[in-house]
C-alpha cells in the first residue's frame, strides 16, 4: 500500500496527515519529497499526524529524521502527533523520542508552536 499523504493548514500550521506504511522506496522518498516541498512553499511549522500510519521500517525512520533535519535547518520546526503505542515503542527502543516532539493530539501540536 503506498503511502498516502494529504495536508491542510490549520492556523499558519501545516499538517500532513500520513496513511498507509512508512518503509524503504517509494513511500520514504514520498515523505521527504512532501516535507522539502512543504519547506521550500515558505512552510516552516509542521506537524505530521501519524495516526493511520500501520507500519514503519528503518528507513522509514530514516525519512523521519531526515524531514526533521530539513525542517529545523531550513529555521522552522517538526512535531509528531496521534503517535501510536507500537509507534511509540519504536521511538523509544531508538532512543529517537528524543528527536522529536510528540503531542497526543493533533491540536495539542498546534497549540504547541505558540508556547
Amino acid at each position: 500500500m503506498a503511502l498516502r499523504i494529504t495536508d491542510n493548514q490549520v492556523q499558519g500550521v501545516s499538517i500532513l496527515a500520513l496513511d498507509g506504511r512508512v518503509v524503504f522506496g517509494e513511500e520514504a522518498a514520498t515523505l521527504r519529497e512532501k516535507v522539502k516541498s512543504m519547506i521550500d512553499a515558505g512552510n516552516k511549522k509542521l506537524v505530521l499526524n501519524v495516526s493511520n500510519v500501520t507500519f514503519i521500517d528503518s528507513a522509514g525512520l530514516g525519512a523521519l529524521v531526515s524531514a526533521h533535519h530539513t525542517t529545523a535547518t531550513s529555521g522552522g520546526s517538526l512535531r509528531l502527533c496521534n503517535v501510536g503505542l507500537k509507534f511509540k515503542e519504536m521511538l523509544q527502543m531508538t532512543r529517537m523520542y528524543t528527536v522529536f516532539q510528540v503531542s497526543e493530539t493533533e491540536v495539542d501540536a498546534i497549540q504547541s508552536f505558540s508556547k
